[in-house]
């Protein structure tokens, strides 16, 4: 059976036209694309208010091969197509769904190759709605053994103007946690490179630019308060502090 990552070499030209779809007609600029290690296990994390739009902005920024976390939805195809709707409906009221309807065979081939491939591709399903989320909490700690680079977005995959920061949701401790467990119980130090995402919040199909913006990695050795559920509250609120301030950087200072 292949892996995951002669998989994603042999449907780099599908990828690719997928990639250019989820961004039209966007382009995607980035800063600090150095600072996520060339090989060896790596978790990064930032803000996701961008929809698909997000892994796609990162999947240009980064040189390596990215596994991401995925909405569970997006392995079903009859899902992904009603995401879509929801999505055109979200910003474009009542002409999204003639939009919808004017992308037809386009729009069909885009959600027949996600929901199909997307598992082939290790892609690691995630129910939005499973705080705890095990499953993956597991797939994800599998992937580090490997020397796999995984990513989890943090958020629903869209702007919320009730939240304090409409852009960068409240972090889970989903990603420090896992750290947590590799040192305690694999001895290895994980480096977490934060990132943020500014841009992919404009509904599909507006002209503009997206700003990805990567810092150097965290470790949570530098974290540590005594106990594990102090380690972790800590180390979950300093990557959440490094995503926010990316994201300002981006914003005052756009590249």
């Amino acid at each position: 059976m292949p892996t995951f990552e002669e998989e994603l070499a042999r449907f780099t030209p599908q990828i690719e036209r997928v990639v250019r779809f989820a961004l039209f007609p966007k382009r995607v600029v980035s800063r600090g694309g150095g600072n996520v290690p060339e090989s060896g296990p790596v978790l990064l994390i930032g803000n996701h208010c961008g929809a698909i739009k997000d892994p796609a902005a990162l999947y240009r920024a980064v040189s390596r091969p990215l596994f991401f976390n995925a909405n569970r939805m997006l392995f079903n195809r009859a899902d992904v197509d009603f995401l879509i709707r929801k999505h055109l409906r979200r910003h474009f009221k009542g002409f999204g769904l003639a939009l919808d309807r004017m992308l037809g065979p386009l729009k069909a081939m885009f959600v027949k190759f996600v929901s199909a491939n997307i598992g082939r591709l290790g892609a690691i399903p995630a129910d939005m709605y499973d705080q705890s989320n095990q499953a993956a909490i597991g797939l994800f700690m599998e992937y580090l053994r490997a020397g796999r680079a995984v990513v989890s977005m943090q958020g629903r995959g869209r702007v919320h103007p009730d939240d304090p920061n409409p852009y960068v949701r409240t972090f889970g401790r989903g990603v420090p946690f896992i750290a947590f467990r590799m040192k305690d119980e694999e001895g290895m130090d994980i480096p977490v490179v934060p990132f943020s995402i500014f841009g992919t919040q404009r509904a599909w199909g507006i002209p503009g630019k997206i700003r990805v913006n990567i810092d150097p990695p965290l470790f949570i050795r530098d974290y540590e308060a005594g106990d594990k559920d102090a380690t972790i509250e800590r180390f979950r609120a300093a990557l959440q502090a490094s995503v926010e301030r990316l994201l300002v950087e981006s914003i005052r200072n756009p590249f």
